[in-house]
C-alpha cells in the first residue's frame, strides 16, 4: 500500500458557506469539499475526538471510499453516526466520450440539472486533467465556445474537487498512487469558467488536492488559468502558490477589448504589472501566456514583435494555440506557415514558444471547445423551481 505523504505547508483554509454542503436530497451533509478545519469543527461539535478528522480525511481523499462501512479502522458506532448525518457524493457522469487520440471527456450532471465538462489529456510523460470552475462563464471571449454560454452559477468546492475524484474513479487510482504511476499527474484550471471569479471554492478545492494526506498533488503540478482578473491574481499566488497561466491572445488593447471584453476592465498594462509581481515567479517558475492563433486578427509579424516587447522582464513561456473551430464561430485558425513564422520571431528573441498540439478535437474537447447545455434561468423561474423543490421536500418529510 502507498505511504501517505507528509502534509505540505498550505495556508489555513477559509470557511465556506455550510449551505453548499447539502447532499443531493437535501437531507444530509456531503463530506466532499468541506475544508479540513471546518470538517474538524463539525465533528468536534458532534462530540467526536479531533483525531477522527485525520482518519476520515484519509479515507475520503487518500483511499477514495464512497461507503462508510469501508472505513475499517473506525468503530462501528462512529461509522453509523457518520452514515446518519453525512454522505459521500461525487458528480454524476451523464456522458463519457473518448477521442481517437486517447483524450477523455466527461459531461457531469449535478442535482440541480446543470452540467459541466472535464477533460483528461494523456501524453507520454504526463496525464493532465482540465477542470471546470463555473457552469457557463462570466466572460464572453469571442473565440471561446464556453463564452457563448452565459454564466449559470459558480461550482461548489465539492463539484470542483469532485472532478478529480471521479477521474481517479475512472482510472482506478485509489489509494492515491505514487507520482511515477499516476494517470493524473497534472491539474489545470482551464475548463469552463473563470476560476478567479469563483476563488473561494476553487481555493478550497485545490487545498484538498494539494493536501499530503489526501489527493496529494504538488502545487508545482497545478496551473490556474485566468483571463486577467487582476485583483485576485496576487491573492492566488500568496495563498495557493500554484503555477499561473494567463489568457493573453492579443498585444494591444483595441484587439483585446474586442475579443476579450474583460480587457476593458483590466487593460494590458494592469494585467502585465500583476504578472510581474505575481508571488513566486522566477526563471525556474515562469508564467505561461496562452495565445490563440486567429487568422488576420493577432498573427502578424508585428504582433509577434510586440508580444516580445510586452513580456520583457517577465519570466515567460508562450503557448501558441491553434484555434479550434466550433459550431457558429466567426474565426479561422492561422495557417501552419503563418504560425511557424510567428513562432520563429518569438524564439529568436530568446523566449520559449511551443505550438500546442490539438487534442480531443473530434469530441469537442480541445482548448476553447467546452460547453454544456445548461442555461441561465430568469430569477422568477429559479424562484418557481426552488419553491417546487422545497414543497417536494416538505411532502417527503410529512
Amino acid at each position: 500500500m502507498n505511504q501517505i505523504a507528509p502534509t505540505p505547508e498550505i495556508n489555513p483554509s477559509s470557511s465556506l458557506d455550510p449551505a453548499q454542503f447539502a447532499s443531493a436530497d437535501g437531507q444530509r451533509v456531503n463530506l466532499i469539499g468541506i475544508p479540513r478545519t471546518q470538517l474538524n469543527d463539525m465533528l468536534v461539535e458532534r462530540g467526536h475526538k479531533p483525531f477522527r478528522t485525520k482518519q476520515l480525511w484519509q479515507w475520503l481523499y487518500w483511499h477514495g471510499v464512497t461507503d462508510f462501512d469501508a472505513m475499517t479502522n473506525l468503530s462501528k458506532h462512529f461509522r453509523q453516526s457518520l452514515a446518519d448525518e453525512f454522505v459521500i457524493e461525487r458528480p454524476r457522469v451523464s456522458q463519457a466520450l473518448s477521442s481517437a487520440d486517447g483524450t477523455a471527456k466527461w459531461l457531469l450532471k449535478f442535482p440541480d440539472g446543470n452540467e459541466v465538462e472535464t477533460v483528461h489529456i494523456p501524453e507520454a510523460d504526463r496525464g493532465t486533467l482540465c477542470v471546470s470552475s463555473q457552469v457557463g462563464c462570466t466572460l464572453t471571449c469571442k473565440f471561446c465556445h464556453t463564452g457563448t454560454q452565459k454564466l449559470v452559477r459558480n461550482l461548489t468546492a465539492a463539484e470542483v474537487v469532485g472532478q478529480m475524484m471521479l477521474a481517479r474513479d475512472a482510472f482506478g487510482e485509489w489509494p492515491t498512487p505514487s507520482d511515477h504511476s499516476r494517470m493524473i499527474t497534472n491539474v489545470v484550471m482551464m475548463g469552463m469558467g473563470e476560476p478567479l471569479y469563483n476563488y473561494d471554492n476553487v481555493a478550497a478545492a485545490l487545498r484538498i488536492v494539494m493536501d499530503g494526506e489526501g489527493l496529494s498533488l504538488s502545487k508545482r503540478r497545478i496551473t490556474l488559468s485566468t483571463s486577467g482578473v487582476v485583483p485576485a491574481m496576487r491573492q492566488c499566488g500568496e495563498e495557493l502558490n500554484v503555477n499561473l497561466a494567463v489568457s493573453l491572445h492579443a498585444v494591444d488593447n483595441d484587439t483585446r477589448d474586442h475579443i476579450m471584453p474583460i480587457n476593458k476592465k483590466y487593460p494590458l498594462e494592469e494585467l502585465l504589472d500583476a504578472c510581474r509581481s505575481y508571488p513566486g515567479v522566477t526563471n525556474a517558475r515562469r508564467i505561461t501566456f496562452e495565445y490563440v492563433m486567429l487568422k488576420g486578427v493577432n498573427d502578424s509579424d508585428a504582433d509577434a514583435r510586440q508580444l516580445v516587447r510586452l513580456l520583457k522582464g517577465i519570466p515567460s513561456k508562450i503557448n501558441l494555440i491553434p484555434f479550434n473551430p466550433w459550431p457558429g464561430s466567426d474565426f479561422e485558425c492561422s495557417s501552419a506557415t503563418r504560425t511557424a513564422a510567428f513562432q520563429t520571431i518569438i524564439q529568436e528573441a530568446g523566449l520559449s514558444a511551443p505550438v500546442r498540439t490539438t487534442r480531443g478535437e473530434d469530441i469537442l474537447a480541445a482548448c476553447g471547445q467546452l460547453k454544456s447545455e445548461s442555461q441561465k434561468l430568469r430569477r422568477s423561474e429559479r424562484d418557481r423551481l426552488e419553491a417546487a423543490h422545497l414543497a417536494a421536500q416538505v411532502s417527503a418529510v410529512d
